[in-house]
């Protein structure tokens, strides 16, 4: 089950978000061979196209469990101010060829507006 965490973001900056994943034992969780995506939008509803994506790499090394997303100052002074829905989500590939996709944060992000 994903975490939930609330965000904001100020319209015209420069995002960075670093997430620290951990295992059950609560040591840094490998994310060898994993990709990440994360996406925002107004609504659940809104189409792909309507999305905004995040840089979102898993940080080296793998094992360290670090994951950064990213949005550019160009991104967010599109975005128009109000809240959205978000998630990110982490896949790999299995022993038999199968992409698992795990859900790993998902919330609301308040998109402020700004003056300069």
């Amino acid at each position: 089950m994903a975490e939930y965490e609330e965000f904001t973001i100020d319209k015209g900056s420069d995002i960075g978000i670093e997430l620290e994943l951990v295992d059950h034992t609560g040591a840094a969780k490998s994310l060898v061979g994993h990709t990440v995506t994360a996406k925002m939008k107004r609504s659940y509803s809104d189409s792909d196209g309507e999305a905004t994506a995040f840089t979102s790499i898993v940080a080296t090394p793998a094992t360290s469990g670090i994951v950064s997303l990213q949005l550019t100052n160009t991104q967010t002074s599109a975005l128009t101010k109000g809240r959205y829905v978000y998630d990110v989500e982490l896949s790999y590939v299995d022993s038999s060829d199968n992409t698992i996709i795990e859900r790993i944060l998902e919330g609301r992000i308040q998109v402020t507006p700004n003056v300069t």
